[in-house]
């Protein structure tokens, strides 16, 4: 894994990749190195015109890429199912799905559903998406993957059962964690349900380290005198011109532990993979917080998230 680069992907011809979020910063750069490698690359992206505009980029990259937009909003669970139906009809088979897309550290609100933004958007919304698009993922030749982005700092806070909504207390950057903790804990509990289902199919999450993307406009500290929040305050500072200009990584680099999770041989389910230095580096497996491997917290979660959305794996139980 040492000094891995874009350049170890596998060819990946015939194999059709759906990555959420890849009009811009590390989605953008992992669905424009899989399709330099040959995959087919569906960009889901919630605005039309940036969806098109990145198609277009992308095509001018990589002239020979097959690329194309779909629209899915991941804050609206109708829209989630309405891009799931349309790509079934266009597809039979999804090889990997890559849950990128997310939101950082906002002011409370609340999705089209009624579900606090980041936990909506970060974890429920791509519980969803995978579970509606299993179907096409199990119909794949073997070695078809998820990758699940989480981020390093799903170390400040593990997932509330008891507010999953944050309608009892709610500091941002604390949701932001729990979120990331939700993707790893989903990670976890979906690796495990597949292979007692004896699929083959590979769950793996990464994490970019700090990587200069728009994700980190607009996410301001809030106040507080914890430990979280002031790592949280420190975060936010690194976020500005000078902090990407003289600590963060490029998207590309940041995308590497993607594309790594997404196509290395030899990835196991429920690897975590990050930059080897933490914040920047090649890849490399990751450290993360112990409740993120909690067989029962999983469970619970699971349970929730399909009360949530309403959507069930039963293709997995046949």
């Amino acid at each position: 894994m040492a000094g891995w680069k874009a350049t170890g992907i596998p060819d990946q011809s015939g194999r059709t990749a759906v990555v959420t979020g890849g009009n811009s910063g590390i989605g953008y750069a992992a669905a424009r190195e899989l399709a330099r490698r040959g995959a087919s690359v569906v960009l889901a992206c919630r605005s039309a015109a940036r969806g098109r505009a990145a198609e277009v980029q992308l095509r001018a990259e990589v002239p020979d890429a097959d690329v194309e937009f779909m629209p899915l909003d991941l804050a609206d669970l109708t829209t989630v199912s309405e891009f799931a139906q349309a790509y079934g009809r266009r597809h039979a088979t999804l090889e990997l799905l890559v849950n990128n897309a997310g939101v950082m550290a906002l002011p409370y609100g609340r999705t089209a559903d009624g579900f606090e933004t980041q936990f909506g958007v970060n974890h429920l919304g791509h519980f969803a998406l995978t579970g509606l698009l299993l179907p096409r993922l199990l119909a794949a030749p073997p070695g078809a993957r998820i990758v699940n982005l989480s981020s390093s700092f799903h170390a400040l806070g593990d997932v509330d059962h008891e507010d999953l909504n944050g309608e009892r207390s709610y500091r941002r950057w604390i949701a932001y964690g729990r979120s990331k903790s939700a993707n790893l804990l989903f990670t976890h509990e979906l690796a495990r349900r597949l292979a007692a289902a004896g699929s083959g199919i590979v769950p793996a999450a990464a994490h970019p380290g700090y990587a200069s993307t728009n994700l980190h406009v607009g996410a301001t500290p809030q106040s507080g005198t914890t430990l979280t929040s002031r790592i949280a305050v420190a975060a936010t500072t690194f976020g500005n011109a000078v902090g990407n200009t003289l600590i963060a990584q490029s998207a590309a680099a940041g995308a590497l532990p993607t594309l790594y999770a997404a196509t290395a041989p030899g990835v196991l389910p429920d690897e975590f993979i990050g930059p080897r230095l933490g914040w920047r580096g090649a890849p490399a497996r990751s450290r993360r917080a112990k409740w993120t491997l909690d067989d029962k917290s999983g469970e619970r979660l699971w349970a929730a998230s399909e009360k949530l959305t309403g959507v069930s794996y039963t293709s997995l139980s046949r």
